[in-house]
């Protein structure tokens, strides 16, 4: 008897509020570690109407330029139309930022601290992180995750072409994928919302979308007669962004990681060096995950591992290949812990964290991308994994 299910996933566009807020927060990390590659960031923003407030604990020897970051982010992202109330030219930025607390600083450098129990790097908080992969697209990442970012990518690029002037920044997509014992065969219903200028007709908007963006990226033998196509719900979509609805850095973690396939820790990413676990550890977790697939040793894998703060070694470290694996999860895990480390300070060597690369993370999931810079992504340990297993 054959295993059917559905299982949906959302992407955001880059003028999404939440995702405006995760590209300014990014951006000012990046600004920090072009200059000082040692720097310490945690940095959140917020967006609503005209307004933006970056905050957060930064400490570092860059000389920063708050309010033309922020601007040239917000540009960037294309909010630049006159009938937009949120404007790269026109918002009013403002600056909450202290330096990092001195009692998490020694935990996370490596030195001795009264209380601390080593001498090493530790993690600069406690939590639990998750990787996640899977054989379903070639980019080892769930079916309906990478569809929606590839709906997403799509109506951004011609958005930011200039070949439909009606388009606004503000956008979201959504796919629901069709399993028969684990595997995609269909596509149920795919939704796009975007925001568009006043003066555009519902039924153009509609056509647009389903000729020029679904068609266009999802493969075309998923797509059947049943398969429903929502566009603009609502029927209007033209106040959108910060001015429609408030931004908030960190709150598109599932879209950020696997839409839901795989577990989440619960920690965000954006705006975060990579002294902070929740986001260079959960980069760790997709690289080895990543590896267990590529290597074939599983269709899928789930890693989880756990820190307690200022301490160097993970607390635990788990595998889970979903009844998938071609050899003992066991074996998996001891081949996993000789071949990776999963200290702080070795994930930033292993992955070459400390460059400004996170803008190119920020927009349509931090997994599954082939830019070479997103060390996370590649795979030149399947070697070493086959033969410690």
């Amino acid at each position: 008897m054959s295993n059917r299910y559905i299982f949906s996933s959302e992407s955001v566009g880059e003028g999404h509020p939440d995702k405006v807020a995760d590209t300014i927060s990014d951006a000012v990390l990046d600004a920090c570690l072009s200059q000082d590659k040692f720097s310490r960031v945690a940095c959140e923003t917020y967006v609503k109407s005209n307004i933006v407030i970056i905050g957060g604990e930064i400490t570092t020897k860059a000389k920063l330029d708050f309010v033309s970051i922020a601007r040239e982010a917000i540009r960037e992202i294309g909010y630049v139309n006159d009938d937009d109330v949120f404007h790269a030219d026109k918002v009013f930025v403002n600056v909450i930022v202290t330096q990092q607390s001195p009692d998490i600083a020694q935990g996370v450098d490596a030195r001795k601290a009264k209380g601390k129990k080593t001498a090493k790097q530790g993690a600069g908080d406690q939590g639990l992180m998750f990787g996640y992969a899977a054989n379903e697209t070639p980019e080892l990442m769930p079916a309906p995750i990478m569809f929606a970012h590839r709906l997403g990518r799509e109506l951004t690029k011609i958005r930011k072409s200039g070949k439909v002037a009606w388009l606004r920044p503000d956008a979201k997509s959504q796919v629901s994928v069709i399993y028969e014992n684990g595997k995609p065969v269909a596509i149920s219903n795919v939704v796009i919302s975007t925001q568009h200028a006043a003066d555009v007709e519902h039924a153009e908007i509609e056509e647009f979308c389903i000729e020029n963006i679904i068609k266009k990226v999802i493969p075309a033998k998923l797509i059947t007669p049943q398969t429903e196509f929502l566009i603009n719900p609502t029927g209007r979509f033209v106040v959108g962004g910060p001015q429609g609805d408030t931004g908030l850095t960190g709150r598109k973690i599932i879209v950020d990681s696997y839409g839901g396939s795989g577990r989440h820790g619960g920690g965000a990413f954006s705006g975060k060096d990579p002294t902070k676990v929740d986001r260079s550890a959960a980069y760790m977790g997709r690289w080895v995950a990543k590896h267990v697939v590529a290597a074939k040793l599983a269709e899928k894998c789930e890693v989880q591992f756990a820190y307690a703060i200022g301490h160097p070694d993970p607390v635990s470290v788990h595998v889970d290949t979903f009844g998938t694996a071609t050899v003992d999860d066991a074996k998996i895990i001891k081949a996993i812990n000789k071949v990776f480390s999963f200290q702080p300070s070795d994930i930033i060597d292993q992955l070459n964290l400390r460059r400004p690369i996170y803008s190119k993370t920020t927009n349509y999931g931090h997994f599954g991308k082939t830019d070479k810079d997103l060390t996370w992504e590649t795979t030149n340990k399947v070697e070493a994994l086959l033969k410690a297993i």
